[in-house]
């Protein structure tokens, strides 16, 4: 254990497609509510592919968080370490975020510059096809304990302690922040979910 390890605690997923969201999601709330000593970064990972690259060389240590489809039941959580991470990453591909975020770690591990120790926190996701949409209930449910699980490898295994936070604080821009984006999504009334009606009634009739 070296308290000053550099740590990356990374959320990586795309919030425009529901449960795919879940690793930035829990990321953006670790921020909110929790501070940590300089040597430990806070990112929202996004879509960013091998813009990431740079942050990961800087690394010893890189927690990942994200939506992996591990063929179990929607919201059951696993933890992944170090040569696992990136067979798990790629075993089931559900977009192309996981692609390029393969693409990232490969190209760290070619040029002798991947962290050290690679840690990943997935989540089973329920739904992925619901454009715009939030995180469901059922992976919703599992942030906090994944929350408490980065909290308590940090603490236990790095020396790192977190404080709760007395000021506001967000990884993201306000219009976009888990609570104003889906609270601000419009109703099925007035965003359709279904698509074009004039290709849907030439699929029905035919």
């Amino acid at each position: 254990m070296v308290q000053d390890d550099r740590i990356l605690v990374l959320g990586i997923g795309n919030i425009l497609w529901a449960d795919e969201g879940f690793g930035v999601r829990a990321v953006e709330r670790l921020a909110e509510e929790w501070s940590f000593p300089p040597n430990v970064t806070l990112m929202d990972g996004g879509t960013q592919g091998l813009y990431l690259l740079p942050h990961l060389e800087e690394a010893d240590v890189l927690i990942v968080v994200d939506a992996i489809d591990y063929g179990l039941a929607p919201g059951s959580r696993r933890e992944i370490r170090d040569d696992d991470v990136p067979a798990f990453l790629g075993a089931k591909k559900m977009s192309l975020h996981q692609t390029g975020f393969q693409e990232v770690l490969a190209s760290a591990m070619l040029l002798d510059r991947c962290p050290a120790r690679l840690i990943l926190f997935g989540v089973q996701p329920e739904n992925l096809k619901d454009y715009g949409g939030g995180l469901t209930a059922t992976v919703a449910a599992q942030v906090a304990p994944t929350l408490a699980d980065i909290r308590r490898v940090l603490r236990d295994e790095f020396g790192v302690e977190g404080e709760p936070r007395t000021a506001e604080a967000t990884l993201s821009t306000a219009a976009i922040t888990r609570h104003a984006y889906e609270s601000g999504r419009p109703s099925a009334q007035d965003a359709c979910r279904v698509g074009d009606a004039r290709v849907l009634a030439v699929h029905l009739a035919g």
